[in-house]
Formats: C-alpha cells, sequence, structure tokens
C-alpha cells in the first residue's frame, strides 16, 4: 500500500466526532477543544504516515479505535490546570521549581475572601476617599522592622530596579566585585543595574575588598553605596569583606546613602533554632542603612514580593516613579502578605504557623516519626518495593543559607519491575504530581518537605504505578 492510499483510510473530523466515546465525553468537555484535538490528532497520524519508510507501509494500518482514546485522552489532559499542586518529596523546603515558600493553611479565608468579593484595596474606609494599597502592610512592616517607612513590589529584582532607578540614575552606584551575584533565571546584579540607569563601579576583588577600594572609587558622580548579601554562595578561605557598620559610616560621612539588596529577607534569628547566622532585616536597620530590599516568598514565608524599606524621604521618591505602578502587586500578594506578617507579632506564631520556618527548624524526631509512618502504611499495601529508612540532609534551598544542611530521614525506594528512573518519571506523571530525587541509584523521598495528608496519595501512586 502506498502512502496516498493510506492516507485516504484516515478517519474524517466528522466521522471522528461522532464516535461514540468521542459524543460522550462532549457534555464535559468544550466542543472547541473537542475539534481541536480531532484535528491535531489526525494531523499527527498523516505527518507519522509521511515518514514512514516504504518497507514499513504494507503492514501499517490506522487504527481508528486507537486514534479516538489518544483524542478522548488529549481533551482530558487539555483541560486539567497546568499550575497545580504536587508532593515534593526532594527535602528542599525553598524550592524555585516548585513555588518556593507555602503559604500557612491559616491564611487561606482570608486571601479567598480577598480574591471572590471586592476588598478596600485602594480605599480609605475611614474617609471615604482613594488610599493607597501599601497602607494594608506598611504599619505592620514598620512595627517588625523598625524602619521609617515600607512598600512592596512584585519582586526582589523589580525592588533593586526601582531602589537603583530612583536613586542613582545617570548616577554611580560602588559595589564591590565579590557581590556581583547571578540571581535566579541567569539574571545578574550588573544587567539589573545597567537596566536602572545606573553606572555600575565595581570595586576589590572578586575574594578581598576593603574600606579603601570604596574610598578610592568615590566621585561627584557617586550617588549611592551598594551591598548585596551573597545569600546564594559563600566565598570561604583567604577573603575579606567591608561590614555594613563600615559601609554605613562611610555614607554619613561623605553624605552618600547606602543601600542592601539582602535577598532572603529573614526576620528572625535563626541561630536560637541551630541555624547558621543569617543577617536579619532588623539588623540592617539597626546598622543604620538607607534603603533594604529583600524577598517576600524566601525565608520571610510569604507570597513573592520584593519589600523596600528605609528612610521615608527615599521611598517617597520611590512611589513617585512611573516604575512603581509597572511593578506594584495585585489584592492577592497583598493580602498573603498581610496575613503572613501578622505572624511575625509573635516569633512562636511565625515558627509554628509558617511552613518554610517549621520546616526549616524542624527537630530529627518529628521527621523520624514522619518516615516510621509513612514507611508502616507502604508495608501495609505488600508492594513490591524495596524501603529502606535512612539517614540524610536537606537543603533550605531559594538561594538562602547555601551551606546549612539539615539532618533529616528519608526513605529510599527500589523495585524489581522498573527501574529508578522509570519510578521516578512515573511518580512525576501522577494526577497529583509527585517529585523525588534519585541518590546511589535508589529513589529518595525526604519526610521533611512531606505533609502528612500527602501519605495516602504516595502509597495510591505508589500502587497504580507499581500494578
Amino acid at each position: 500500500m502506498n502512502k496516498g492510499k493510506l492516507l485516504s483510510t484516515l478517519p474524517s473530523v466528522d466521522e471522528l466526532l461522532n464516535h461514540e466515546e468521542v459524543i460522550n465525553i462532549l457534555g464535559e468537555i468544550p466542543r472547541r477543544v473537542v475539534l481541536s484535538k480531532i484535528r491535531e490528532s489526525i494531523q499527527r497520524e498523516r505527518n507519522k504516515v509521511l515518514s514512514m519508510k516504504e518497507d514499513k507501509l504494507q503492514d501499517y494500518r490506522i487504527d481508528v479505535e486507537g486514534l479516538v482514546k489518544f483524542i478522548v485522552k488529549s481533551c482530558y489532559e487539555f483541560m486539567e490546570m497546568n499550575l497545580r499542586e504536587v508532593i515534593n518529596g526532594t527535602g528542599v523546603v525553598l524550592h524555585t521549581n516548585l513555588g518556593r515558600a507555602l503559604l500557612s493553611d491559616e491564611i487561606k479565608e482570608t486571601v479567598w475572601s480577598v480574591a471572590s468579593g471586592y476588598s478596600t484595596l485602594e480605599i480609605n474606609v475611614n474617609t471615604g476617599k482613594r488610599g493607597s494599597r501599601y497602607s494594608h502592610v506598611v504599619d505592620i512592616i514598620k512595627n517588625i522592622t523598625g524602619a521609617e517607612d515600607a512598600m512592596v513590589v512584585n519582586n526582589n529584582a523589580a525592588a533593586v530596579l526601582l531602589v537603583l532607578g530612583t536613586m542613582a540614575k545617570n548616577k554611580e552606584v560602588i559595589v564591590s566585585r565579590g557581590e556581583l551575584v547571578e540571581i535566579g533565571g541567569s539574571f545578574r546584579i550588573p544587567e539589573v543595574m545597567e537596566q536602572s540607569g545606573a553606572k555600575l563601579v565595581d570595586v576589590g576583588a572578586t575574594n578581598k575588598t576593603h574600606l579603601r577600594d570604596y574610598e578610592n572609587a568615590i566621585s561627584e558622580d557617586t550617588a549611592a553605596l551598594l551591598k548585596v548579601h551573597t545569600s546564594n554562595y559563600k566565598i570561604l578561605g583567604f577573603t575579606h569583606e567591608v561590614s555594613l557598620k563600615e559601609l554605613v559610616e562611610l555614607g554619613k560621612k561623605i553624605n552618600i546613602p547606602v543601600v542592601e539588596d539582602l535577598g532572603s529577607g529573614v526576620l528572625i534569628n535563626l541561630q536560637k533554632y541551630g541555624l547558621s547566622y543569617e543577617p536579619t532585616v532588623q539588623d540592617s536597620v539597626e546598622a543604620g542603612v538607607d534603603i533594604i530590599t529583600f524577598s517576600g516568598d524566601k525565608l520571610l514565608g510569604g507570597p513573592q514580593a520584593g519589600i523596600i524599606i528605609g528612610k521615608k524621604y527615599w521611598i517617597d521618591k520611590m512611589k513617585q516613579n512611573p516604575l512603581t505602578r509597572a511593578f506594584r502587586v495585585d489584592k492577592l500578594t497583598m493580602a498573603a502578605l498581610e496575613a503572613t506578617l501578622k505572624f511575625y507579632l509573635n516569633e512562636d506564631e511565625a515558627i509554628k504557623k509558617l511552613p518554610t520556618l517549621r520546616m526549616i527548624t524542624e527537630g530529627i524526631e518529628p521527621i523520624r516519626q514522619k518516615a516510621v509512618e509513612l514507611m508502616n502504611d507502604l508495608l501495609k499495601e505488600k508492594l513490591d518495593l524495596s524501603i529502606e529508612m535512612m539517614d540524610d540532609f536537606s537543603q533550605v534551598g531559594g538561594g538562602s543559607l547555601p551551606l546549612e544542611k539539615l539532618p533529616t530521614k528519608v526513605l529510599q525506594l527500589t523495585s524489581r519491575k522498573l527501574t529508578v528512573n522509570q519510578l521516578e518519571e512515573k511518580l512525576r506523571m501522577q494526577p497529583t504530581p509527585i517529585i523525588t530525587r534519585i541518590q546511589d541509584d535508589k529513589l529518595i523521598i525526604d519526610l521533611r518537605t512531606i505533609k502528612e495528608r500527602d501519605y495516602s496519595f504516595i502509597c495510591e501512586a505508589l500502587k497504580r504505578v507499581l500494578s
């Protein structure tokens, strides 16, 4: 059979549309979606035939029933949400690919009430006149950090861009060469600075920068001294950096503002919970930094946002910058951020109720208990699966505390039926994807980032995968 004859046996759009299985899904799936998937499937089959070698044509037949099943499957997949919940078994708490910080379950109703109804986003209910969307969080940020003023934009890169564009457009900004970091998505501080209109003046060496390097670089065009916290890497060994206190003293001496990009934005001293020292926002405020920027969805544990705090003089200027409108946050972000910040009025509440803080400060015993419980649930299913509980380390992730190793318990899974790569892929392709990691040719599920409600999903998924 030649290609033309084989193509003539392809069913038409109308034939497939009138197939019983396709008719059955039309009540659930819009007709336009079904038609689109029928046409795509026909074209897919046509391309397959056209690319086929002559010696394969003789035995090939168009499988109409198979085509219909593919169409039905494609329609249901199209209607599923692409952005959906996953189970994080990687042990990386702030996993950028999986959405970083988890919001507290306790703020769901608050955020939903704002999302599903009208809100006080930009109205002052006391005066009945237009208000500011920043006002909902300014007072609480000032209360927690001790800053003079605050504002919020859509992420920390936008915050840095707005700050530099306001304070140093067409002027020079001095920064240590060892702090020219690259952030997520391959964006780099020099590129962000270039977009702001500020001129980069890098001083010192990669591993050592001294105060005299800043002093020697100051000119009439210097608008700011910038310090970037290297939250996503550390330089060890033969190093030296200028302290924040020294930089602030120099700024005051020459009447030039100091800006600090803190990045991860921790509001609680984590040393008391056994973690490495990470400079807090409050430390920078107390040091006298003029403007500080940090993220809302890293160690702060809230929604994606860029928070700018510091001297009211500069914040007022930023609010007048046209970029502020382009970078402004929506009502969902503002509601989630305000509700998250409220927990920080009581440190114990923040540690207990914010998932990010709870996970990174959690001791090994509760994690061991979770591992035992999940392991027992899996053993009850009598799956053809080897399960072993092991000691390991989790990571904070999200460009925060890069050297921190969090002791954890993991389950190592191996199957006689499937390779470790097949097992990882099949779990990842579940209706609720289960994201794991592979280590020493074994599948690893780290219990630090697993919720108790995930156990049943994991058990059911493994039953399906191994059946």
